[in-house]
């Protein structure tokens, strides 16, 4: 602790409108002693916030998850004991940060791709960690269901709540709206299609303009040089007569 009250002392002198809201470790998961850990941080800030940090990350979404201790109490009358529970997070940057970052991504991102192939990777990223995150929800209910872990109502609280959530996927307004917005986006690609397909069909005729230009160019070029070499063997004639 005296190594980090010293380097708190050092932190305070450089940037002193700064505050210190947690710590971090590169876990990849949290461990035992973290509690213990957290309870030492708490002479520095009240509620100190634990950030696991995933250093080769293998799952879509930020590699990080944010954590803040409280009292878990029991159902059966158990005592209560101290814990972690996720707290949403996310990163920012200071409008600096985000200049500098933007100048680096532009050798590392591929310029040849447009916006409507970056969303539909975007869309794609994102349903793969929504597939990621259903998988972990169907496991943990699969071990309570099994009796391998306690049963956690806020939990099933806010399961219940997504699944309230969902739409009524047999309603005739959801069908119709589902088909009109289906129909509006075939549509757009059917457009699209058609506006590329007329383009290259342009641009096809275009350059066979352009090649029967130069050939009969060249033809001209060649007939000229020809009449030319005629006169000259004319005037040889000539001026041997």
């Amino acid at each position: 602790m005296d190594y980090l009250e010293s380097l708190y002392g050092m932190f305070h002198k450089v940037a002193a409108r700064e505050k210190i809201v947690g710590w971090y470790h590169t876990g990849p998961k949290l461990c035992q002693n973290d509690i213990v850990i957290n309870e030492q941080l708490k002479r520095f800030t009240p509620n100190p916030l634990l950030v696991v940090i995933q250093a080769e990350p293998k799952d879509l979404g930020l590699p990080t998850e944010a954590y803040i201790e409280v009292q878990e109490v029991h159902d059966d009358g158990t005592p209560p004991i101290k814990t972690f529970e996720h707290v949403p997070s996310e990163i920012g940057a200071e409008e600096a940060e985000e200049v500098g970052v933007e100048h680096l991504l532009r050798d590392i991102k591929d310029q040849t791709a447009g916006t409507l192939s970056q969303r539909i990777t975007d869309q794609l990223s994102g349903l793969c960690g929504l597939h990621g995150k259903l998988c972990e929800v169907r496991h943990y209910l699969k071990e309570l269901v099994d009796g391998k872990l306690p049963i956690n109502h806020a939990v099933i609280y806010y399961i219940q709540e997504v699944l309230n959530l969902l739409p009524n996927i047999t309603s005739p307004q959801f069908v119709e709206s589902h088909n009109m917005q289906t129909n509006d986006q075939l549509m757009c690609v059917y457009m699209g299609s058609l506006i590329r397909t007329v383009i290259a069909l342009h641009n096809l005729i275009d350059n066979k303009l352009s090649l029967q230009k130069t050939e009969r160019e060249k033809d001209m070029k060649k007939e000229e040089k020809s009449e030319e070499k005629k006169e000259v063997k004319e005037d040889k004639k000539s001026a041997k007569s």
